[in-house]
């Protein structure tokens, strides 16, 4: 009886992405998670495809074989394919977004149409365009593109034709973007006393042949590279020595995984009451076998750390792994320092700074279980850990815990599906949790620990509010206050080091003639240009669009005026204030040059001021750092989007929490235009209570999370006109089907269409129809069938259609 399999193909949409059945030719090696290569669609276009099942059957009609098997072993598991037709119900992506989610980059193959004559006779009734195809392949194969660029329009058709009368032939080559490195290891094949007694007698005639087999004798086996370094014996020789049977020569995988030196001491650990009872707490929700969810919620400075520590000391002990997620790549070398101290080896390090090779490398040694600790950012999540007791997410009200790219997941909803799966514990720490993390916790689903002062009874900082009306009214234009001029003054008289925070990077926000109004503005997207003076262009942070800025208004030759301020400018108005003092600034800009260097010149070299964007606003633990400066505080509270307040709340006492972490006091100073805003005189006071009060009654009023879901469908296009009337038609269906069952008794509210934020990204234009209700099976049901009906209309051909829910940003 035929084999088939079900395969999930590359080359599908979302609107026809479901598994496939194809023939398994017959003496073909194929298991479940393997990738193949098999014909899909009319023409019968090679794709990639993973297995996701195998049966036996006669099928109803034909079905088309496999072309071929890629893989020797499965890429993929059980368990992780589960995960990815998961992730494509939840997320409205196919289930190859998922896979190429999930696994490393490294694992993935390139592929490429080889086109060439199959050296039959030419017939003689071929069109201009088929003579003219196989007299380009005439000299040799040719890539499908570069025959498609030069047969024009009609490419496919023609190169579709002539393969069918069978005067070409296809063939896919792949090459992957990451091989495996082997290297020769060199070792005695007798034992030593024996193998230098038979080289005695050819120690001088072949001298460099007796030192190889002397230092194996001495260190043991070698790496062949190595061997011929240290002795000088060339790799001729070895091949001699290996036919006389003094040396074996075997193949060994190497890791490419770079040597980082933590100057951390694993100190012992000593946990305050309150820590001691917070592990206690969480231990034992660890131990009961049931699957949860945990907030510690903890002030800055409280030690969350050390409780992590401790739990993953005695899951290790248990025969548990822990995987640790932090928001950004900047906090890692931190935490890394102190897990390896702890850990050593047992400790692999996953984010998306790191070379490909060395990511592949440290997910092989996950997935081959030679370590049981996994640091990362966002996409650790998906490290292949077994045995898993406890997933912790750091600062887990951060927004960059949410992929930008489809599909637009979320690290803690990745997070919490494993640990349900896998009976862990999903633990949550955080000084500012969100507001519905934070309701979840007060409502019972979660459970809550808290950590209510300072590691070490420190104090924490005394806030200063610095209102920058003021400053204007008596003539200070620039984006230093004096009271924080006088702080850092203070503190680089007294040896110590502060850390100033403003979110934009780049010099100004913009240029703007003041005679015409003209401004500057990005040729593909509906933004400003914003001004860098570093290389002195005007630049587009969505696009990439860079122009050369000049002084003079090209509409009316006025000079043109710098507005607004960001990283670049306040780091020359820094300089301009304390010439004698060196700063750095961390921003997208400067942080090419590696966060670890600029984190370790700022604690080795004790630089006084550490200027820059969130990268500096959270998790950094310095203990010279006596002062923090937030130059902006009002530019996150009034965008339009339901999460400002819960955002600068909580980017204010993170950054605040910075200072005074050492035996020091430490101060903050809050630049602000509105000082009695509610927000920030929460954040002033740290008082995450009175700003949640005050946030859950707003979010219950608007229907905000976590009392509704808000999914935004977002239709994309090259025209405005043609995008605003699909998004328009888009909703007219939605509301229609909103008023009939099962829809009927939801309450859904359905919105729209409306310009997204920034309607024009690289010259296309988007629309969002906004839907509110409840994320459950049947409403993601309702929207994943109109999607897939919108993407079939042929007059929607130029456009695209996404969802998400609950954007964080």
């Amino acid at each position: 009886m035929p084999q088939i399999a079900k395969v999930a193909v590359a080359a599908a949409t979302y609107a026809i992405d479901k598994p496939y059945d194809y023939l398994i030719p017959q003496g073909t090696d194929i298991a479940v998670g393997m990738r193949v290569l098999a014909p899909f669609g009319r023409g019968n276009r090679v794709s990639e495809g993973v297995v996701l099942a195998l049966g036996q059957g006669v099928p109803d009609k034909p079905i088309k074989p496999i072309r071929s098997v890629v893989d020797r072993e499965p890429v993929i598991t059980d368990r992780e394919i589960r995960l990815a037709l998961w992730m494509r119900e939840r997320y409205f992506c196919t289930f190859y977004d998922a896979i190429r989610t999930i696994l490393p980059a490294a694992v993935w193959y390139s592929y490429r149409e080889m086109w060439s004559l199959t050296g039959e006779p030419l017939p003689g009734d071929l069109s201009e365009r088929e003579t003219a195809a196989c007299r380009l392949l005439q000299d040799g194969p040719m890539e499908r593109d570069d025959l498609c660029a030069a047969l024009g329009e009609t490419g496919s058709r023609v190169l579709a034709g002539l393969k069918k009368r069978g005067i070409l032939q296809m063939e896919p080559q792949g090459t992957r973007k990451v091989q495996d490195r082997v290297v020769q290891i060199a070792c005695l094949a007798l034992e030593p006393e024996e193998a230098l007694e038979r080289m005695e007698r050819k120690k001088k005639s072949a001298a460099r042949q007796y030192d190889a087999v002397a230092f194996l004798a001495k260190y043991g086996d070698a790496v062949v590279q190595e061997l011929c370094y240290y002795t000088g014996v060339s790799r001729q020789g070895i091949r001699s020595l290996e036919r006389a049977g003094l040396v074996s020569l075997r193949s060994q995988e190497e890791y490419r995984i770079s040597r980082r030196d933590y100057d951390a001491a694993a100190e012992e650990i000593t946990l305050n009451d309150e820590q001691q009872r917070a592990y206690d707490e969480i231990l034992a929700q660890c131990r009961d076998g049931r699957p949860g969810v945990t907030l510690l919620q903890g002030v800055t400075g409280s030690g969350k750390t050390l409780v992590y520590i401790r739990l993953a000391q005695t899951l290790l002990a248990q025969g548990r792994s822990v995987m640790i997620l932090v928001p950004e790549i900047a906090l890692t070398p931190q935490m890394m320092a102190r897990f390896s101290a702890y850990f050593g080896d047992q400790v692999a390090l996953l984010h998306s700074g790191l070379r490909l090779t060395e990511r592949y490398d440290q997910w092989k040694r996950i997935r081959r279980g030679e370590a049981h600790i996994v640091l990362g950012t966002r996409s650790a999540v998906f490290a292949p850990l077994e045995n898993l007791g406890l997933i912790i997410l750091d600062e887990e009200q951060e927004s960059s815990y949410e992929s930008e790219n489809p599909p637009c997941y979320h690290a803690r909803d990745i997070a919490k599906y494993r640990c349900f799966r896998e009976n862990a514990r999903l633990l949550l720490g955080s000084a500012t949790p969100t507001v519905e993390t934070a309701y979840y916790a007060r409502r019972g689903d979660y459970q809550l620990a808290l950590l209510r002062r300072r590691y070490n009874a420190h104090r924490m900082p005394r806030v200063i509010l610095a209102d920058m009306r003021r400053e204007l009214r008596d003539g200070n234009a620039g984006c230093i206050s004096r009271e924080l001029a006088r702080e850092l003054e203070k503190n680089l008289e007294a040896g110590e080091q502060s850390i100033l925070f403003l979110n934009r990077r780049g010099n100004s926000r913009e240029l703007l003639c003041p005679q015409c109004g003209y401004v500057p503005q990005c040729p593909r997207c509906s933004v400003y240009l914003t001004y860098h003076s570093a290389n002195g262009r005007m630049m587009c942070h969505y696009c990439g669009y860079s122009e050369k800025s000049s002084e003079a208004c090209p509409e009316c030759g006025g000079a043109m005026k710098h507005i607004g301020v960001g990283t670049q400018r306040a780091e020359e108005e820094l300089h301009a204030l304390f010439p004698e003092a060196e700063i750095l600034r961390m921003d997208a800009d400067t942080v090419s040059q590696g966060h670890e260097k600029i984190l370790r010149d700022f604690q080795v070299r004790r630089v006084p001021i550490l200027l820059g964007t969130q990268m500096v606003a959270k998790g950094l633990d310095f203990a010279n750092v006596t002062l923090v400066g937030v130059l902006a505080a009002d530019m996150s509270l009034y965008v339009d989007h339901y999460r400002a307040s819960e955002r600068t709340f909580s980017l204010l006492t993170q950054v605040v929490g910075r200072a005074g972490r050492g035996d020091k006091p430490g101060r903050a100073v809050i630049q602000t235009y509105t000082p009695q805003n509610d927000v920030i005189l929460a954040a002033a006071d740290q008082d995450y209570d009175r700003f949640y009060d005050g946030e859950i009654r707003l979010r219950q009023l608007r229907r905000d999370p976590p009392f509704a879901d808000q999914f935004f469908i977002t239709v994309t296009g090259p025209q405005e006109g043609p995008v605003r009337r699909a998004a328009a038609g888009l909703r007219d269906g939605l509301r229609s089907a909103a008023g009939q069952e099962p829809y009927r008794g939801m309450a859904l509210d359905i919105l729209g269409p409306a310009p997204a934020p920034v309607v024009k990204v690289n010259n296309r234009y988007r629309y969002r129809v906004t839907v509110i209700g409840r994320n459950d099976k049947t409403l993601r049901g309702l929207l994943s069938a109109f999607m897939k009906e919108f993407s079939r209309r042929p007059e929607h051909k130029a456009l695209h259609i996404y969802t998400d829910c609950n954007l964080m940003d």
